[in-house]
């Protein structure tokens, strides 16, 4: 089973306190263990010096000791041993042992409880053997090797404690830190959730301009609100885009279709003459025309980035092939073409002829009588098609609309014309990867340019 955020969060916080808590404590017992086991060596070599000096006075006053190189007679045994450790201060388990050579051999003697293990011959030193510091020192002017073994075991008691006191407090910890965890992921959670509840009554309701909770730039999740609102909006503008689009070629389209209803209605309502007749044909034959150029340019508006064509596209000869149509289209235009150097992009040649064709036929029918010049050249590193005309131009509201699909100027209503022309156009050079700016103002003309990047 998955767990939830809220949980793995709890979970992460506590396994992160759980591992500080063991590198601590770790690094808290070497620390301490260290400690401890220097002082437990400090004491040991303070008796381990008392008890020499004692055993050197004793040897310097002479007699038989029965070990070689020991001066005088004196004997050293058990006891004496014993008296040394005990005339040396506190014992806490303090134990003796002295090594020599008596005869040419090996010889020890050392208290009853000194431990067992404990090589003879070992290097000058501290030593840890068990629960227990030993010491080797060389008595001077002898060969002897005094040994004590210091009782160490407060040592092993203090780190068995401090282990006890881990695996108790390491638990106890992880438990803490879990509820913990768990109730300030759920605090931070907490816009998470109210962000949750918003998009779902969003999805419900289908209002995606409803305000956002948290959205702003304080924290993470505020920019992460803050963007889906701003996502949430962009949505909601291309649904009402989408909308009106609709709304308008609905319209457009309902038109010519009930025109073309009643004409062949009228047509079948009682007979006619063949003149008659071919002229509803033809009035029949333009509506169609019309709702054939209406769907195409929905098709083209609505064309797939992915279907777009990319063979190499003369744009001079598609100008001069939407000169030449323009000329036929209305003979009394004066329609000129610019063009003193081939231009070829890559790209689709159906969408730009069909840009380059409506941006000269916005020109050729809303600007009569004027001069129209299509213009295609260089110019940093894009191919431009501009067309201007020299007619009265529009008003600056008029010029920010144009371009929006199924928009037409009141004046321009009464044209062949669905305004798509210049909507087409713009996502004809979007679809390149290109621009469509239109410049105007009332007697100045109008100009439309179309700009692609070239291949470099």
């Amino acid at each position: 089973m998955r767990l939830t955020l809220r949980a793995r969060l709890a979970l992460f916080s506590a396994l992160a306190t759980a591992l500080a808590v063991v590198l601590v404590a770790a690094g808290l017992y070497f620390a301490v263990s260290g400690l401890l086991w220097r002082s437990q060596v400090q004491q040991a070599l303070s008796a381990a010096g008392a008890v020499q000096t004692r055993l050197e006075a004793m040897l310097r006053g002479g007699g038989p000791l029965g070990l070689e190189g020991w001066p005088g007679g004196v004997v050293v045994d058990e006891n004496d041993l014993e008296r040394v450790a005990d005339e040396s201060g506190p014992r806490s388990g303090l134990e003796l042992r002295l090594v020599g050579v008596q005869d040419g051999q090996l010889a020890q003697l050392s208290t009853p409880r000194f431990p067992a293990g404990i090589p003879a011959e070992q290097r000058e030193g501290a030593y840890q053997k068990n629960e227990q510091v030993i010491i080797v020192r060389p008595l001077r002017g002898t060969q002897a090797v005094l040994t004590v073994a210091s009782d160490a075991r407060a040592l092993g008691a203090a780190r068995r404690a401090f282990g006890q006191a881990l695996l108790l407090l390491l638990p106890l910890a992880l438990l803490s830190t879990l509820a913990l965890g768990w109730i300030v992921a759920g605090r931070l959670l907490r816009p998470v959730r109210d962000l949750e509840g918003a998009a779902r009554a969003i999805g419900s309701g289908g209002d995606l301009r409803r305000p956002l909770p948290g959205a702003g730039d304080t924290d993470e999740l505020a920019r992460l609100a803050g963007t889906l609102q701003t996502s949430f909006h962009t949505l909601a503008d291309a649904r009402d885009r989408e909308q009106a689009f609709l709304r308008a070629a609905a319209h457009d389209l309902r038109s010519p279709l009930a025109a073309l209803t009643a004409r062949v209605d009228g047509a079948l309502a009682r007979d006619r003459d063949a003149e008659r007749y071919r002229d509803d044909l033809r009035e029949i034959g333009t509506d169609i025309t019309r709702l054939s150029q209406l769907a195409n340019h929905l098709l083209l508006l609505a064309r797939d980035p992915a279907a777009l064509g990319h063979a190499p596209v003369p744009l001079r000869e598609l100008a001069a092939d939407a000169v030449d149509r323009a000329r036929e289209f209305a003979p009394e235009a004066d329609v000129d073409l610019d063009a003193p150097q081939a231009v070829t992009v890559p790209g689709d040649r159906v969408l730009l002829g069909q840009a380059i064709w409506n941006l000269t036929m916005n020109a050729v029918r809303h600007a009569p009588g004027a001069t129209v010049t299509v213009r295609v050249d260089w110019v940093s590193g894009h191919a431009r098609v501009t067309v201007h005309d020299d007619g009265p131009g529009v008003s600056g509201d008029v010029l920010a609309r144009l371009g929006e699909a199924f928009y037409r100027p009141d004046e321009s209503r009464s044209g062949d014309g669905h305004g798509l022309g210049l909507a087409l156009a713009r996502r004809a050079a979007e679809l390149h990867g290109g621009t469509l700016r239109l410049e105007s103002a009332p007697g100045q003309g109008f100009t439309a340019t179309l700009e692609v990047p070239a291949p470099s």
